[in-house]
């Protein structure tokens, strides 16, 4: 990410910044990899380590199956009835040693505050608007937002009254940042990037709130959740600087990569992570070379796990899924278009689709619970 400042900060870091009244504001610096990853420091009216109460809440880790046969599997996330605020409507679905993914139907406001210990988080907001309240500040999200939320950031989740927020959710246990091979040696994205800066939206203001009280925090690390009352308002920030802080970016302002014939999914990455990546498909033009098959060949994984999560449009390659469907590929087996699909695809000029897909490098886990919103005919669906 690239630097980024907000409020009141000191001209040298490590350095006195006075209130008026001569006190000293409190420095916390906030970074990765022992100090020699990403970071940020910020400047609070209050100690962030002012604790009143420390307590354990239970564990968070979802239940796996045991493994079943290799085979397909499609779960029509539609079903879950589970709603609430953005921490009791997660409805986990599959998982490993690198990340957690699931959705959410967030029809409340979160009253509490809430940081994950473990690692970054990304929303991807299917449908839906409001606001992301983090001690960095506020960024307002809309239908077709990532939002990236750094590890450790205290942060509420506030949809708009009117309307339920449903979204995609990867909780991981690593940092999350843009592709590698898009950035040049100093970070900054490359002419052939299919993003740049300036789609990238930071937090749009500073709230700072200096009030006294009692206010929870809920905190995930180590496969539990902890409630940690803190003795002021966590978001007592007054400034801050660095290149650690939330930040969000539209699935609209990626530009697809095309070519004279089919390109390969790797064209379509957006995120990383430790053993994953995630990918936008978007709206595009087809292959333009006048043989071309636009529809994707069967392949086999090559050491990964597919998910994809469809969020609308006419999938090219699939039939029988719907908004908000994921399905997982699973290495070890080919996959493909489904019977008709390629043939359908030539002489196509474009397609609509839109869709996210993570790949890990990991296998996948299935959560238990998930079962219950499974097509289990899915597997045998490429049959005639």
């Amino acid at each position: 990410m690239y630097y980024r400042q907000m409020g009141q900060i000191p001209h040298k870091r490590h350095t006195m910044l006075k209130k008026a009244d001569g006190s000293l504001y409190r420095e916390q610096v906030m970074g990765t990899r022992g100090f020699s990853g990403t970071q940020s420091i910020l400047y609070h009216h209050h100690m962030p380590t002012e604790i009143v109460k420390s307590e354990l809440v239970g564990g968070y880790l979802p239940e796996y199956e045991e493994q079943q046969s290799l085979k397909h599997r499609h779960f029509i996330t539609s079903k879950v009835s589970l709603e609430g605020d953005a921490l009791k409507a997660r409805n986990y679905i599959m998982g490993n040693e690198d990340l957690l993914i699931g959705t959410a139907k967030v029809t409340e406001r979160m009253s509490c505050f809430y940081r994950n210990g473990d690692g970054d988080e990304l929303l991807y907001i299917h449908t839906g608007s409001g606001k992301l309240e983090t001690m960095f500040g506020t960024i307002s999200y809309r239908e077709g937002d990532y939002l990236i939320i750094p590890i450790g950031t205290i942060y509420r989740f506030l949809p708009n009254k009117q309307e339920a927020t449903q979204l995609l959710f990867i909780e991981s246990f690593s940092q999350i940042t843009t592709p590698r091979r898009y950035r040049n040696e100093y970070g900054q994205l490359l002419e052939h990037s299919p993003f740049c800066e300036r789609d990238i939206r930071g937090p749009e203001n500073l709230v700072t709130l200096e009030q006294k009280g009692e206010f929870e925090i809920f905190t995930k690390s180590r496969g539990v959740i902890s409630s940690h009352i803190l003795g002021h308002h966590p978001f007592d920030v007054v400034g801050w600087d660095g290149y650690l802080y939330p930040w969000a970016f539209n699935i609209e302002d990626f530009e697809p990569i095309t070519g004279r014939v089919h390109q390969p999914p790797p064209v379509h990455q957006t995120f990383e992570g430790n053993h994953f990546v995630v990918c936008s498909f978007v709206p595009r033009l087809f292959d333009y070379h006048p043989e071309a098959i636009p529809a994707p060949y069967y392949h086999s994984n090559v050491n990964s796990d597919e998910l994809l999560y469809y969020v609308k449009g006419n999938f090219m390659s699939r039939k029988g899924v719907q908004e908000s469907s994921i399905t997982l590929h699973p290495g070890g087996i080919p996959h493909g278009p489904h019977p008709g699909k390629v043939e359908a695809s030539i002489g196509k000029k474009e397609t609509l689709e839109l869709a996210v897909m993570i790949d890990t490098f990991h296998p996948l886990k299935i959560v238990k619970s998930a079962q219950e919103i499974e097509d289990s005919s899915y597997m045998y669906s490429w049959y005639k």
